[in-house]
């Protein structure tokens, strides 16, 4: 188990649902699929990069709602840069966490 965060430092991260409106694999990279995710008027749209080529297939997300982390600092992955990153749980391989189209693009998640 991690240490324990004040409640301060958990209202840091910037949960957003988000809509995967397309998904591709790179040709530059054997491990990511790019993902254009929109987050609504308030933030708009961003590209997130996340290594699970392995497991899933861009079909697997396009048109679906997932939560993200969009406040990370942006990172360079490959010849790519990520502006965020999707939110999985840990398994045998990661296990996406699909939201219910009810929840809005760019819904806060708490």
């Amino acid at each position: 188990m991690k240490p324990t965060i004040e409640y301060s430092d958990f209202e840091k991260l910037d949960l957003r649902v988000g809509l995967v409106t397309s998904a591709i694999m790179p040709s530059w990279s054997h491990k990511l699929i790019q993902f254009t995710v929109d987050f609504g008027e308030e933030v708009g749209v961003k590209i997130i990069l996340s290594g699970i080529k392995k497991w899933y297939t861009p079909e697997d997300f396009i048109n679906k709602n997932f939560p993200f982390v969009i406040n990370l600092a942006e990172r360079k992955m490959g010849e790519g840069v990520s502006q965020g990153m999707m939110m999985m749980a840990d398994g045998d391989i990661p296990i996406i966490l699909p939201l219910p189209k009810l929840a809005s693009q760019g819904s806060t998640i708490r």
